[in-house]
């Protein structure tokens, strides 16, 4: 009987698979203080990586054409919606998997500094409303993020979800 129990303990690609699956949705407070910062910061290059190749570095209006009057916008739908899919998904992550306090840190404050230096480096030639609609899209960003966050944590079995003043909320 320990022979054959001895060949069912025996990893597998498919045990190994799973079990790198597992540890990836379980909380950010019980992982060793490497794996914690590094999950952190992959997230946070994550969020990055998803404004730079999304979002076109200079915002500035242009025109359509040689001469004419009429500006067009240089963003376009499907890279805000790509965007705005991936920091939600980040979000999620995130909040199922670390406290509430990391979320800004590592899925909102990435896309919003990236978008206020896009803002702050092409100035305009005529007067710009950027500091308003900056702050705007940062704090509508931020409320998206943590209320999906907050629908996440909901769904963790640790009994984290309830905010007692123990589980480090």
């Amino acid at each position: 009987m320990n022979a054959s129990s001895s060949l069912l303990n025996v990893p597998t690609p498919r045990r190994n698979a799973l079990r790198l699956l597992r540890n990836a949705f379980r909380p950010l407070r019980g992982r060793p203080f490497a794996e914690r910062w590094a999950t952190r910061l992959l997230g946070a290059g994550a969020g990055a990586a998803a404004y730079l190749l999304f979002i076109p570095w200079d915002l500035r209006n242009r025109v359509e054409t040689p001469g004419a009057i009429n500006e067009t916008s240089p963003v376009t739908d499907t890279g805000i919606t790509l965007l705005v899919v991936t920091v939600v998904a980040l979000a999620a992550y995130f909040g199922f998997r670390d406290r509430v306090r990391w979320i800004l840190p590592v899925v909102a404050a990435p896309p919003a500094a990236l978008l206020y230096a896009s803002f702050a480096t092409h100035k305009t030639l005529d007067a710009s409303p950027w500091p308003v609609a900056w702050l705007v899209f940062v704090m509508a960003g931020s409320g998206v993020v943590l209320a999906v966050a907050g629908c996440a944590r909901q769904f963790r079995e640790d009994g984290a979800a309830g905010g007692s003043a123990g589980s480090g909320v």
